[in-house]
């Protein structure tokens, strides 16, 4: 008789028999499940630029890039017009309120320096909140601020309106950066050359309106007219300009995606995240901090903003001054603001000139790939030709200012000032944006902090430095002064241009975007499916990169927000195997 099991072994086999498969079908799905939570996140996915590439401003046809630019660059027109309209007021403030046309003359000073220290302010809000709602609400404050001044009751009403109008002023932190939204870096020196022109030529349009104003109307009418061109400016890019900022298109795009169904689990690079991890006290005063650390730090910062700061000073010292050069020769106040034509005939001048500069200067990158000299240095090339234009013009400007000399030689030389300006602006700010990719936010906002700074300081004593140097007949001897400090400005130009190289390979933030454009190069081969033009990988670090504070915060955030919903839907299906097996 064959050997019979007793009933309870043969349960406890079958039982455990049954725990084996139990545990090997469990094994078997937390392996998977592993896999999935590998796999989950891929599905979870921050959008990126190449995946929505052809819906952001890069994409836009070339006729909306240059329609918001034509709007841009009249919004950057008016917020120079307002620093220089106010000066054709000094008069009547003086006389209506009983005050020094010294005292009258800090109205311009105070709002050129908060205009300064004003765009370095505005220009992070504008990366995380979007370019359009900054700038409207830029121009709404700059607007409302000129009430104050337009029904001052009283002198002091007039400080502070001007205070508040500057301090609201985005200005070209927030103008450039639309750029950079719209072009890749190596395809925006015309957008940049027309910006910048608005930006000069907008300081010199007031006293050319000014002297009509100054003399047929009253002098309030210099602010009414600032605060109509304000609404005008203000509507128009209301109606007419889109957002720009790649992060806050990449969000709604994702929003989009979700809500159409055609990619659920995908979102944006801002999305979730709370106000504190979107600006961080302390990364944000470093954000704030990083444009005068790179102008005390920086020699090519440093010496280029102070060259930029130094030209466009003397174009606010002219719009206090040059009323003693022509006085001599009896012009009367509108002729007087018509005498700052030749400085804006040179502004044109300069700019058509850099049509075919720039030309030359893209088709010698695109021949010379390897050189740092062509991707950097080349866009100084032409600088070497006009900033000497600066010293020429001062000095011949100081002895054509004669009161025995005819008054078209000192225009002649005024125009000359004017091509040296627009150059030394366009160049300065075309290099820095190449040199320092992700900081050339920064780099260039040390280049236009010194130009508004430097021009704010220098109004009050312009007058009494050319009545007092030589005295009131002798204004060549201040302009020689002023020739004598731009020399070794427009001497360090060559100086940069020759050894920008070894000054780069010493700054830290020129040398990281070199080793990461280096990086994108090596990239680039391997990723040729992309619709993204692979031109444009050497500059996505750039780009990654224009919002280092909140960089950091978006990595953990995106992790944490991917792999928690992973690892719940991971845990959902994992539960739900088990049961089923056990039952």
């Amino acid at each position: 008789m064959a050997f019979e099991k007793p009933r309870d072994t043969v349960q406890a086999a079958e039982a455990a028999h049954a725990q084996a498969v139990v545990n090997a079908a469990t094994e078997k799905l937390e392996e998977e499940d592993d896999q999935l939570e590998l796999a989950s996140p891929s599905e979870q996915v921050e959008l990126t630029e190449d995946m929505c590439y052809d819906q952001l401003g890069y994409s836009f046809s070339e006729t909306k890039k240059w329609t918001i630019i034509t709007v841009i660059f009249l919004v950057q027109v008016s917020m120079n017009f307002n620093t220089s309209l106010y000066s054709n007021a000094l008069s009547g403030i003086s006389e209506e309120f009983g005050v020094s046309m010294q005292a009258a003359r800090c109205g311009a000073m105070i709002f050129l320096v908060l205009y300064a220290f004003g765009c370095e302010l505005w220009a992070p809000w504008s990366e995380e909140l979007g370019r359009k709602p900054i700038l409207q609400a830029s121009l709404l404050l700059v607007n409302i601020f000129q009430l104050p001044v337009a029904l001052a009751p009283n002198f002091a009403s007039i400080m502070v309106g001007r205070a508040l109008g500057g301090l609201s002023s985005a200005g070209g932190s927030v103008t450039l950066g639309m750029i950079a939204d719209l072009w890749e870096p190596d395809s925006q020196q015309y957008a940049v050359a027309a910006v910048v022109f608005s930006s000069v030529g907008g300081s010199v349009l007031g006293p050319v309106v000014g002297g009509f104003v100054e003399a047929f109307l009253p002098w309030r009418w210099n602010i009414w007219i600032q605060l109509i061109f304000g609404g005008f400016v203000q509507v128009a890019h209301f109606f007419f300009v889109p957002e720009t900022r790649t992060t806050v298109l990449m969000d709604r795009i994702a929003k989009k995606m979700r809500k159409s169904g055609e990619k659920p689990n995908i979102y944006g690079p801002t999305e979730g995240m709370s106000f504190r991890q979107r600006f961080p006290p302390h990364e944000l005063m470093m954000t704030w901090i990083r444009p005068f650390k790179m102008f005390l730090t920086e020699p090519i910062v440093l010496v280029l903003s102070l060259l930029s700061g130094f030209s466009d000073a003397l174009i606010f010292m002219f719009i206090q001054s040059l009323s003693l050069v022509y006085s001599q020769h009896g012009f009367n106040t509108w002729e007087k603001g018509l005498a700052f034509i030749p400085i804006v005939i040179g502004y044109f001048i300069a700019w058509f000139s850099f049509i075919p500069v720039i030309k030359r200067n893209i088709k010698e990158r695109r021949d010379n790939p390897e050189s740092e000299r062509a991707q950097y240095e080349s866009r100084l090339w032409w600088l070497l030709y006009t900033a000497p234009c600066l010293p020429i013009g001062l000095i011949g400007f100081a002895w054509t200012s004669l009161p025995q000399c005819h008054w078209i030689g000192s225009m002649i030389f005024a125009a000359v000032i004017g091509i040296a300006n627009y150059a030394i602006y366009m160049a300065t700010i075309d290099y820095m944006i190449c040199a320092y990719g992700p900081y050339s936010a920064s780099a260039t906002g040390g280049n236009g902090w010194s130009r508004d700074f430097l021009a704010g300081v220098l109004t009050i004593p312009a007058t009494p430095f050319f009545e007092n140097i030589g005295g009131k007949y002798h204004l060549e001897y201040a302009s020689t002064i002023l020739f004598c400090i731009s020399v070794p400005l427009v001497v360090a130009v060559y100086i940069i241009y020759w050894k920008g190289p070894e000054l780069r390979k010493r700054s830290p933030f020129a040398q990281q975007l070199e080793d990461a454009r280096n990086q994108m190069h090596v990239q680039v081969a391997s990723r040729r499916g992309s619709k993204v033009p692979q031109e444009s990988r050497a500059n996505s670090y750039a780009r990654s990169q224009q919002d280092l504070r909140i960089r950091p915060t978006l990595g953990s955030r995106g992790n944490s927000r991917v792999n928690s919903q992973a690892n719940s839907r991971a845990n959902s299906r994992a539960n739900s195997r088990r049961n089923s097996i056990n039952a």
